[in-house]
Parts: C-alpha cells; structure tokens; sequence
C-alpha cells in the first residue's frame, strides 16, 4: 500500500507551493475526490452519521486506506496551520483556547490512524501485509509524539518517537534506494528535532545521541509491533545502541570527548558532532592509507579521493552550526559557556574543513604545488598514429593546451586564496595575531605561485619583459613566505596534503624563483640588445666598410658590404698637402698676392739700411714659404 510514500508524497506536493493552509484545502479536495470515486459520500442532512469503513472495504479496494489517511492529514495540518500562524504573530506565542483546538485536531488525526491500524491488524479479513500494519502503526505513533510534544509531556513524546524511529530505522535496513532515501528524509526532517528538544527539556545529556535515546525508551514498552520488527531482525537494538560507538570504519571505538583548537581544549557536549567528528577521523585515516598505498596515481585521481573526507568535514560543520543554532532559539547568552565551547568547536571544525579543501587544490596543482610546470605528450587517434608509424605516435603539448592548464592553476590558486580570506572571519581568528600572521605568510606563499603560473602565461604569449615583472613579484612574496614556521603538531607526515606548508617547501620555491628571475633578466637583455640593434639596421643602412668599429650582433650582411658601384665623394688626405695649398688659394679677409708684395717693397724702403736682414723663417720639415 506503500503508506509512508502515500502521505511524504502528499505532504511535499502541498508544502512545496504553499504553506500548511493550502495542504488542508488540498487534503479537503483529494478527500472528496476519493468519497465520490468510492460512493462514500455522505447524502441527505449534513451531520448523517457515516457509515464505518471495515476490513472488509479495505481488501475490496485499498483506496479506503487512503480515505482514512487524507481525513488524518486534513486534521494534521489544520492543527499545524494553526501553530505556524500564532507562531509568526509575534512573541504572544499559542494561547491556551488554540492550544486546546491544536490538541483536538491531532487527537482527531490520531483517531483516523488507531482505525486504520485496528482495520490492518485482521490481515486475513483485510489481505494486508504486515509492512502495511508496521508503516500505519509508525504513522499513528509519530501523531501521538505530536500530541504528547504539545502537551509538554516529554517523556511520552520520546517513546512515541522512539517506536516511530525504530520502525523506520527497520524500513531503511529492508527498502531499496528509493525508499531509503524516503523514510531517512522523513527522520531527519521530523522525527530527530522533536526527539532532540524533548531530550532538552528531560534534561538529558547532550552528549546522548538519538540512538541510545532509542534503545532507553524502547525497551520498557515491548509490544506485538516491536517483537515483529525484532523477530525479523534480533539485532536492530543492539545495532543501535552500538552505532553509537562505531566510526566509519566499522570498529567500535569512543566517539571524541574533546576537540583542540590552537592553545584551547573544549569539551564536546554535543553528540551529534561528536560523531560526525568521528566518521572525519574514520575517513581521514582511510585517506592517507590509501594516499600511502597509491602513490604512483595521477593528480585527479589522488584529488578524487579528498571527497570522501570532504563530505564528513562537511557534516561536522553542520552539525556544529546546528547545535549553536539551538542554543540560540533557546536563549543562550553568547557568554555562556556552553555557547563559547561551540563557538570554539565550530573554528576548529571550519579551518579544519578549509584545510582539506586547500589540499585538494594543491594535490590538482601537482609537483610541488605547481613550481614546476612539464610539458604533457598527447596520444594521437588510432588511424593516425597507424598511418604515421610508431615514432609520430605522440605529439608535444601546443601552446594553447598549456595556457589552459596555466589558468586552471590560476583558478586553483584564487579559490585557495579565498579560502584563505574567509578563515579570518571565523569567530576568535582576528584576535589571534599569531595566527593571523601564518595565514598571511601562507596566503603569500599561494599568490607567490599564482604569479608564476601568470608569468609563464606571458612567457607563451612571447612577452618577456612581462614575465620578468611577475617572477619578480613571486620572489618577493616567497621571501614573506619564508618567514612561516609551521609547529610540530601540524606536520604532515601521514601523506595527505592539508594547508600546512613546511620550510624545506617554501625554500625550493623561493630558490626556484631566484633562479627563473636571473634567466629571464638574461633573456630581457638579449632581447632588448637585438631590438636596438635592429633600430640601427633600420635607421642607418651603412655598408659594412664604414661601420667596422660596431659589432653585428646577428651576424655580418653580406649584402650589404661596401657600396658597389662606387660614388664621388671627398676622402680625407694628409694635411701637409692642405698646408701647401694654402698659398695658392685666397680666403675671405686675406689680401691678395700682389698687394702684399707692393706692400713688402714700401716696408723696405722705409728701414733703414744699418739694419741686418733678418733671415726668412722656415716652414714644416725644413720647407720655406714662397
């Protein structure tokens, strides 16, 4: 009859669109519905008394089950609509006339289930299955929690719900896919809240999970339906009470009692952390000894197996953020003390959940968290590499394939630097100066990377100089970096990559960059020697013969070494041919020849004659003037 999947159904059909009003005017529509379909209706005066449904009607046709159950949830969700709406009003809360009319409504719904279980337990007048009886009994128990939970009666609330969830916990063990996901939605939406609260308020521990819960308030109240469910399975209580102590690995083991964050050591009261805290220990230890078995797999692979701890991180985070939660809705102070732990408690387990999310990362960077970068050799198709020979088989990786992996590092990067961002809004991070300090050298450290796979972008595109400015950027971050002390309680040795970054790493990055900086200095230099030597080229085509005192960087042009044929053009020659010449050429402001000797000859007559002629002075090497 599949009851369970008959009223989820029903519920998130309704739910899905509206709210719980429009879920009792559906239920009032799909009643009629199934009152004409089956000649049910009443006729006549309004309040004629109906005719009862019997097991008899049932085995002629199961649409009466259905019949019995919409007139359930009709009641069921009027009782509900009427809680959410004096709910949403303010603080006035339910007063005591709506809360005796949200009473009345369940206890009306619960009426409509102890029929319809009355009607299936004659499985021979009903041809009915025993399935059938359990899930209307589990239905019929969840309303009577319901009712016991508005009536603040909280020790019948758990037993009611500690059948409920008993059943239904059977149901997951025998259903298939489907179906376990049903009823396991069902728990976790339903079933769980109430019993957590109702735990609360009997004071309990919090540190008692739901299935100890199951197994204390089961076990007084044996009835038929229990002695069933545990004839068909002798170990469903004691499979319980031990799942409650048992980590993922299947081995039975103390959930944690505490949890350590820096210099603090809090206790965990809540049980739900504490286990999902348990299944991350589990699947972390099967990590690194499935790492340390593996270490020859590629990178996406290694990366593939980060997800089954990421999942269980996951569930600490939620789980943690689920009991702050309610200790807010409750009206705990945030000094409180139970309220610190948690605040304590969910920064260890969000750091510790960016942690495994940044070696992911790093793992898909590769070697040495992306320092290095090797060229891949791609397989060519078949047919080609047939046609080709053995020795075409591969190809080398283009250039546009490397800048795709470039950027998906990029990527990486960014996504780890972010991360790294958000830890500080973590509740206590930003008054922890020594740890804001180590994130800041590990953020360098990433965006140290981050600039190199960018300068290797540049240095594809052919873009040197670029690629220079970017790997000196890198090697000033890789020096902030190398600051970073990591604390022996954070080493790394189990083989699984975390956050934590070790000296030796940070000091083969910081060597490396040192390294890339002085070759692509070299190679800027050449490069800058051969676009100004070109300019030259350009600028003055000299033949060879004239420019002997440069030096051809890119070698001789041999087409250019002397100017053929020759031109006319004046040469230089020796300067005593230029001092001879002197006397035969007339330049602006000498006299003329002639006047200078008419003028010699007056000087002469005008000397007297007792004066001795002086001798003529001498030119260069001997030669006089004349």
């Amino acid at each position: 009859m599949d009851i369970t999947k008959f009223v989820v159904s029903q519920r998130d059909k309704a739910l899905l669109v509206g709210d719980y009003g429009s879920y009792r005017k559906q239920s009032s529509r799909r009643l009629l519905v199934v009152r004409k379909k089956l000649n049910y209706a009443s006729r006549g005066r309004k309040y004629t008394p109906k005719t009862p449904i019997t097991a008899e009607d049932i085995a002629r046709n199961h649409e009466f089950v259905h019949l019995l159950l919409l007139s359930a949830e009709r009641a069921w969700a009027l009782a509900m609509h009427m809680k959410s709406t004096q709910t949403a009003d303010g603080s006035r809360g339910v007063t005591g006339s709506t809360k005796r009319h949200i009473t009345s409504k369940l206890q009306k719904a619960v009426s409509y289930a102890t029929h319809l279980v009355n009607l299936l337990q004659e499985k021979d007048r009903s041809e009915t299955s025993s399935q059938s009886l359990l899930e209307a009994r589990a239905y019929q128990q969840s309303l009577r929690g319901a009712i016991a939970f508005e009536k603040r009666d909280w020790e019948r609330c758990l037993k009611s719900f500690s059948e409920t969830r008993l059943l239904y916990t059977s149901f997951v063990q025998s259903a298939g896919t489907k179906q376990d996901d049903l009823f396991r939605d069902l728990l976790s939406s339903n079933i769980d809240p109430s019993m957590r609260y109702a735990a609360y308020q009997m004071k309990l521990p919090r540190t008692m999970s739901i299935d100890t819960i199951v197994v204390r308030y089961v076990q007084p109240t044996y009835n038929a339906y229990v002695s069933e469910v545990l004839k068909s399975n002798p170990d469903l209580l004691q499979g319980l009470g031990a799942s409650a102590r048992k980590s993922g690995t299947g081995k039975s083991e103390d959930m944690p009692k505490t949890i350590k964050w820096r210099s603090r050591t809090v206790d965990l009261e809540d049980a739900s952390t504490a286990q999902a805290l348990a299944s991350l220990s589990a699947a972390e230890t099967r990590l690194a000894s499935f790492l340390s078995a593996n270490q020859d797999l590629d990178p996406k692979s290694k990366a593939a197996a980060y997800d089954d701890v990421l999942l269980p991180s996951q569930d600490a985070v939620d789980a943690t953020k689920t009991a702050i939660d309610e200790l807010t809705a409750e009206g705990v102070a945030q000094g409180d003390a139970r309220m610190q732990s948690l605040q304590i408690t969910r920064t260890a387990v969000n750091y510790n959940l960016v942690s495994w999310r940044i070696g992911r990362n790093r793992v898909l960077c590769g070697e040495h968290d992306g320092a290095t970068f090797k060229s891949e050799t791609n397989r060519k198709p078949r047919k080609q590499r047939a046609s080709e020979g053995s020795r075409a088989a591969q190809e080398e990786e283009s250039n546009g394939r490397k800048l795709t992996r470039l950027r998906e590092r990029v990527v990486l990067y960014d996504s780890t630097i972010q991360s790294l961002d958000s830890t500080k809004d973590f509740p206590g991070v930003a008054a922890d100066q020594a740890f804001v300090d180590e994130l800041e050298a590990k953020k360098a450290y990433f965006s140290s990377l981050r600039c190199l796979a960018i300068a290797r972008s540049h240095s594809l595109h052919g873009s040197k100089r670029n690629a220079l400015a970017l790997l000196a950027r890198a090697l000033e971050l890789s020096s902030q970096s190398s600051l970073l002390r990591v604390p022996a309680d954070q080493s790394t040795a189990d083989g699984a990559t975390k956050l934590e970054v070790r000296p030796e790493q940070t000091k083969f990055l910081k060597d490396f960059l040192e390294r890339m900086v002085l070759q692509y200095r070299a190679l800027v230099e050449l490069e800058e020697t051969d676009s100004a030597a070109s300019k030259v080229k350009s600028t003055n085509p000299l033949p060879l013969i004239e420019r002997l005192d440069e030096y051809p960087p890119k070698g001789v042009d041999l087409t250019n070494l002397v100017t053929y044929p020759p031109k006319v053009q004046p040469v230089p020659v020796k300067p005593i041919f230029l001092d001879v010449a002197w006397n035969y050429i007339d330049y602006p402001g000498r006299p003329r020849k002639g006047a200078t000797a008419a003028a010699a000859g007056k000087a002469e007559q005008e000397t007297p004659k007792s004066e001795p002629k002086r001798e003529a002075k001498k030119g260069w090497f001997g030669f006089g003037r004349s």
